[in-house]
């Protein structure tokens, strides 16, 4: 039986199992707090080393022990990592220290993790006995994003982080220390990076298949901004409406021009590989007219169009960008049961800004420690 492994992401516990033969490995150590594409991206990897993928998550109350008050509650971290198309299986109270015994209990052969590194509050390598016993291996962590990042973007209130023309990708200079996600950051893993969209990441996202001759295509649009349970439960709700269903990406500008404020939190590219990883979603149309026009639904053959029970703003004041599909009696409205909003989110961080403060900046330092302690490690080895 070829061995797999234990994979950490930016915050929550995933694990890959064995069974019945199948190659397989256990995700861990990732609290999965806001969920988006870098975790995504870290299960897409592991998923290619073996056969299932079980995501073990951390109770709040380890989460508050280790890092400091969590984002979402476990329910709604569970229920987010469920809906990751990569996952097979998901576990609620994976202990934060992975040990053999959470290996062999779920007959996982070994752990990977990002190349990063996740630590207990006394500063001890999570991962330091799987590692001994050489049941441990790495996975690339997606550069240009973090949760810490966008905690702080929601703090920080600037829109500086869906900037256009020549300064799209520029890293934001100014900003609160306080947060240790902007310039001033010193971590390698959590400080302020640029996140480079490739036609290769949005391929390896995508599940590349079209709709099937007699397919039913259900269509939905929005921005989707900070991919989260409101939006996961609505997408799901939605793909049982027909075979095939198309999300419509709005851009930042446009995003901003109903919403307001900072918004986007996230940019059009990071909000794209987020629905992506959604195993409801089988394509995304990246920037999507606010209004669904008749060449649109034409183009990909629409058979059903759908929007949530929030608010639609009119276009200009006046246009109602739903009126094609309503005029060919083919809207609806649906209810996902779900009352969570991006909105709510940013209330959530605001509210706690001050712990989630002093959680960034005690994560940033053992992290500065951990990372000097380690090239100091290398350096000694090199010259020995």
């Amino acid at each position: 039986r070829s061995a797999r492994g234990l994979l950490h992401l930016c915050r929550g516990l995933a694990r890959y199992c064995s069974t019945a033969g199948i190659s397989a490995q256990l995700t861990d150590k990732s609290y999965y707090d806001m969920v988006h594409f870098g975790h995504a991206n870290s299960l897409r990897q592991a998923k290619a080393l073996g056969d299932k993928v079980i995501v073990g998550i951390h109770t709040d109350e380890e989460i508050t022990k280790h890092k400091g008050p969590p984002v979402f509650t476990e329910e709604e971290r569970v229920k987010m990592v469920k809906g990751i198309k990569w996952v097979d299986e998901v576990v609620l109270g994976a202990p934060y220290v992975t040990t053999l015994e959470v290996l062999d209990q779920n007959n996982c052969d070994f752990c990977v993790h990002g190349d990063d590194i996740t630590m207990t509050a006394e500063g001890v390598d999570t991962y330091h006995l799987v590692k001994s016993a050489n049941r441990y291996k790495e996975v690339k962590r997606t550069a240009g994003v973090s949760t810490t990042d966008l905690v702080g973007r929601m703090l920080l209130l600037t829109r500086n982080h869906f900037r256009q023309g020549s300064a799209e990708y520029d890293i934001e200079k100014e900003g609160s220390s306080n947060m240790g996600q902007d310039s001033t950051a010193k971590s390698p893993w959590t400080g302020c990076s640029q996140f480079l969209p490739t036609t290769q990441k949005i391929i390896q996202f995508s599940d590349g298949k079209s709709p099937n001759p007699g397919d039913k295509i259900v269509y939905v649009a929005g921005a989707f901004d900070l991919f989260h349970v409101g939006h996961l439960d609505f997408l799901e709700k939605a793909s049982k409406l027909g075979d095939y269903l198309i999300v419509g990406l709005h851009t930042d500008p446009v995003v901003n021009s109903y919403k307001g404020s900072n918004y986007p939190i996230m940019n059009l590219h990071e909000r794209v590989l987020s629905v992506l990883a959604c195993k409801f979603v089988n394509e995304v149309v990246i920037g999507a007219p606010y209004c669904v026009t008749e060449e649109l639904l034409d183009h990909f053959k629409i058979d059903v169009v759908c929007h949530g029970r929030t608010p639609i703003s009119l276009e200009d004041g006046k246009i109602d960008p739903y009126a094609v599909p309503k005029t060919r009696a083919i809207f609806e409205l649906l209810d996902s049961g779900n009352d969570m909003t991006t909105e709510r989110i940013v209330e959530r961080i605001i509210s706690h800004r001050l712990e989630y403060e002093r959680r960034n900046q005690a994560k940033e330092k053992k992290e500065i420690e951990a990372f000097e302690a380690l090239q100091r490690q290398k350096q000694t080895q090199k010259a020995g």
